[in-house]
């Protein structure tokens, strides 16, 4: 109460004292200048009026170091004075102004002054620094508004940055937003793709609640990236970008009608599809879930072709002297669709022989007419007769002359003979004039050494046209010479001369026939050709096995079984399957373990064979120790999955042996096998083939791309092209590998160089990215991102662009597409190269690429104990197969294994070559293995040896 009571009065003191000062002033001014017109002792007022504040000071803010200016202003007003913060301001601080206002006139006096950042720093008060006007006149004070002043800043962090979303078309999205702390507080505006959003425009988006963005219903147009701006008087920040993604997840079209019965008798099939474009998956939306196709049994009635029944007996003797017999094609009746009856349905003929009176003739007219009939029918029938006799005579004539002449005939034996890969030619020999073939003419068939390619081996147990004691036979009388110092110690001569029975008769002068490795009963020669599997191929096949053995292959998918020869008892057989699990595996690896390939059963189940079985699965990891442990694991009836080896493991009981894109494993029994891949590094390298196809959509101006990422094994690439097929998809490249290592980052796929005014693709769906964990641990499911173009105009046939797949710091693929999207102009593109479809089984010696009789010497030779060891092991050796030879040492006879497991691993090729080369080595390094000195061998025919095989 004092202090108030002191600062008034200390307010009144001043007042009074400027109003001394002013009036002094003004008797100066009228004492020095008497001439001069007097100024008037007072300010004009109206009576009992205060000053009146014309502008008060406003709340101010320092920007940086820049001052900022108050400003007052009142009428009538003698002076005016600033007090900020309860103090007065230094009277040269105030600039003032002073001017008359016309309409009253009335002083009007106007007042300015400074306030700097120092002053407001300064100022360590419960409140703001604040500034306040006092104006004076005769009747006293008038005090205006409190100006507040404030330093303005706006902090670089924000509180809370916006968020990415992935939401479903039609969903809710709320991207939250606190802008930084700042005086005065910052406003907020949000950016779509550095475009501001006006909320006004749009219904669908409110920016109103608390600085949030939200759409009430989300639509593909909102897909794009979000900033939230936040700007004051002093700077303008920048939140971080949020990235929204309005997915679609795929949608069934309707069901397609059913199409006809396949069989046109009896029981068949009749199915129907669907397409997953209603709507097609976009922006990583998930595919259709169920079957694209539905297949049900159909019945069809068989026709049933129509058959007479027999002849009625003949009717009564008519008036005009005919019966008549009938008959009914109801024996059966035509029905579905069946063959009326052919044929007449009624027969007439004359009943009293020519005795009855027809149309009241009398009895010997009516023979006379038949007399004269009969003499017609004579008379033709002579002159027939003759005609066939000078006929006959000519043709006697032409054959006796035929017989006088004399002239040769060449004759083309179209029987198929059994050969090696090479062409021999076949001449004949004229002997003066010769005569048509005979038995005792035999053709002079001498072949050459001048062999292009590997001799193929022919086993005697199954080609008939072979002795006992060779082991090649291509043809009759043909000559081969074979030199071997291996081979010579298998009991081969040095120069053996194969001989089998030609058919009579002689091949044309200067012919050249081929001959493959075809049986001798004339079996026609398969040709092998690059073509697509079919649309829908069952990943199962089943075969009847005996104790020759045999092969079961799954067509296209690398997966194979051998079943060597001995395996099953004499005079035994069993039915053999071999299976692939679709889609994904019922194997689940823990954390980073890796399903490598395909889960493959073969069985039966209950059955064990006395020699190991070699099973080929093919994978997709990258082979390096130093980065994978890889495990092979059978599931047990109880359906749960144990390990049984680890592939660098020293065994007795399988064995593995990894190739760069398949493992062979030889086992005991039968069972569900699968390969688990442990990666020990990040370096670890899972193999993904990048396949792209393409369809048209039910919009005749949009086009589908489908990239599909999918394990580099053949069965991963089958389904896919099964399923595509389905849906009418076409292949637009070959597929590429790409590298993918387990490092944890994501994988990105893009299409790029669209061309910009023939197509378009829908905007922010350009690039899609799928995270290392989907990719990493799909379980054997490819992975699916569908692209959905448009045409501008349906003039528009070629499509040009580029899919760039690449993982995040790592490898990278691109696809260059160059494709008509009209099927009768699109360039077929091979699926696969091995198309095995016609070898899905194989039984006894025509599955093994080794002859049998070969491979007993080959197997005599090496199992036997020498100096230095077990031969096999060099076998083993120069087969690449250097690890856990304790296993085959188990065996009856390691060299039989090692040959099976050869077999396995050269079913495609059939690389004869290397092991005759690998023999050679070991015959050259165990002398001994040879029986006939350098002498007796021509450096010729040794050459050919290492160059044809065995």
């Amino acid at each position: 109460m004092d202090c108030r009571w002191f600062k008034d009065q200390q307010e009144l003191l001043v007042l009074d004292t400027w109003k001394r000062q002013w009036e002094a002033g003004t008797e100066k001014a009228k004492s020095g200048n008497d001439n001069s017109e007097a100024l008037p002792e007072s300010i004009p007022s109206a009576p009992g009026t205060l000053p009146h504040f014309m502008e008060e000071p406003d709340d101010a803010y320092i920007i940086k170091s820049n001052p900022i200016v108050l400003r007052c202003k009142a009428m009538p007003a003698m002076q005016i004075f600033f007090k900020c913060n309860g103090e007065w301001v230094h009277q040269n601080e105030h600039v003032s102004e002073e001017s008359m206002d016309e309409a009253t006139g009335l002083k009007v006096r106007e007042v300015f002054i400074n306030v700097t950042r120092q002053q407001v720093e300064d100022f360590h008060g419960p409140e703001d620094y604040w500034c306040q006007c006092v104006a004076w006149s005769h009747l006293g004070t008038s005090k205006s508004r409190k100006a507040a002043v404030r330093i303005a800043y706006l902090r670089k962090n924000f509180e809370q940055d916006p968020q990415g979303k992935e939401v479903p078309i039609e969903g809710m999205i709320v991207l939250h937003c606190r802008p930084p702390e700042g005086v005065p507080a910052a406003e907020v505006e949000w950016l779509k793709n550095e475009e501001p959003i006006d909320s006004n425009l749009d219904e669908n988006i409110d920016t109103r609640a608390d600085h949030n963005l939200i759409i009430r219903q989300a639509r593909l147009s909102d897909s794009g990236n979000y900033t939230c701006m936040a700007a004051n008087i002093v700077a303008r920040r920048r939140s971080l970008s949020a990235t929204v993604v309005v997915y679609v997840n795929g949608g069934w079209s309707s069901w397609t009608e059913w199409s006809s019965c396949n069989a046109r008798c009896g029981r068949g099939w009749q199915k129907r599809s669907r397409t997953c474009t209603n709507p097609a998956p976009l922006n990583g939306g998930a595919f259709c879930e169920g079957m694209s196709v539905q297949k049900i049994t159909c019945t069809s009635l068989c026709p049933v072709d129509g058959n007479w029944e027999v002849w009625s007996e003949w009717s009564v003797c008519s008036p005009e002297c005919e019966h008549l017999r009938v008959r009914e094609c109801i024996a059966p009746p035509p029905r579905n669709g069946g063959k009326d009856c052919e044929g007449l349905s009624q027969e007439s003929e004359n009943c009293t022989e020519g005795l009855c009176i027809q149309d009241k003739k009398p009895l010997h007219e009516i023979k006379s007419q038949n007399m004269e009939n009969a003499s017609d029918i004579a008379l033709y029938s002579g002159l027939g007769a003759a005609v066939i006799a000078v006929a006959v005579l000519v043709v006697a004539v032409t054959l006796y002359r035929r017989s006088q002449s004399e002239y040769g005939v060449d004759v083309i034996d179209s029987s198929a003979l059994t050969g090696g890969f090479q062409t021999f030619n076949f001449k004949t020999v004229r002997q003066g004039n010769s005569l048509l073939l005979n038995s005792s003419m035999q053709p002079d068939l001498t072949v050459s050494r001048t062999y292009s390619g590997p001799i193929c081996l022919q086993d005697p147990m199954d080609k008939e046209l072979m002795t006992e004691s060779s082991l090649f036979n291509p043809l009759s009388d043909i000559k081969v010479k074979v030199q071997s110092s291996f081979m010579v110690s298998l009991g081969v001569t040095e120069r053996a001369e194969y001989h089998s029975k030609a058919h009579s008769g002689t091949f044309p002068h200067g012919n050249t026939r081929g001959f493959g490795t075809i049986h001798a009963r004339n079996k026609a020669t398969y040709i092998q050709n690059l073509s697509p599997i079919s649309a829908k191929s069952e990943l199962k096949t089943a075969a009847v096995f005996g104790h020759l053995g045999g092969r079961l292959v799954i067509p296209n998918t690398g997966v194979s079984l051998l079943i060597p020869h001995g395996a099953i008892p004499e005079e035994s057989s069993w039915e053999i399957y071999l299976a692939i699990t679709q889609r994904e595996s019922s194997l689940q690896p823990d954390g980073p373990d890796v399903l490598l390939g395909p889960e493959v059963s073969c069985g039966p189940s209950d059955v064990s064979v006395s020699t190991p079985f070699a099973l080929t699965i093919p994978h997709c990891a990258e082979l390096n120790s130093e980065h994978w442990n890889i495990h092979l694991k059978k599931k047990t009836q109880q359906g749960k999955w144990e390990e049984v080896m680890s592939v660098e493991e020293e065994t007795t009981s399988c064995y593995c042996l990894l190739d760069p894109y398949a493992c062979h494993i030889l086992l005991n029994s039968f069972g569900t096998y699968a390969l688990i891949g442990e990666p020990i590094s990040d370096c670890a390298v899972r193999q993904l083939k990048v396949a792209v196809f393409g369809c048209m959509s039910c919009n005749s101006l949009d086009y589908n791309l489908r990239v599909y990422c999918m394990d580099n094994t053949p069965c991963a690439f089958q389904e896919v092209v099964s399923d595509e097929k389905l849906q009418g998809g076409q292949l637009l490249e070959e597929p590429k590998l790409l590298h993918f290592r387990g490092n944890t980052f994501s994988l990105q796929i893009s299409v790029l160089d669209i061309p910009p005014f023939l197509w378009r693709i829908k905007p922010f769906t350009a690039c899609q990215e799928v995270p290392f964990s989907r990719v990493w641990c799909s379980n054997q499911a490819p992975l699916h991102c569908a692209f959905s173009l448009e045409r501008y105009t349906p003039a528009t046939t070629q499509l040009s662009c580029k899919i760039c797949v690449r993982q995040v710091k790592g490898h990278e693929q691109i696809l260059q597409i160059q494709t008509s999207i009209l099927e009768n102009e699109r360039e077929t593109i091979t699926f696969f190269a091995h198309d095995d479809t016609n070898f899905a089984a194989q039984m006894g010696p025509k599955a093994f690429k080794i002859p049998y009789s070969i491979r007993q010497r080959i197997c005599a030779t090496f199992d036997t104990p020498s100096a230095k060891g077990k031969d096999w092991q060099m076998l083993a050796q120069k087969n690449s197969i250097n690890r856990n030879l304790s296993y085959f040492a188990t065996q009856s006879s390691p060299s039989a294994v090692i040959l099976d497991l050869w077999e396995a691993r050269h079913q495609h090729d059939g690389d004869l070559d290397s092991l005759a080369c690998a023999l050679e080595e070991i015959g050259r390094t165990h002398s001994k293995i040879s029986n006939i000195t350098e002498t007796e061998m021509e450096e010729a025919d040794f050459s050919y040896s290492r160059q044809n095989g065995l």
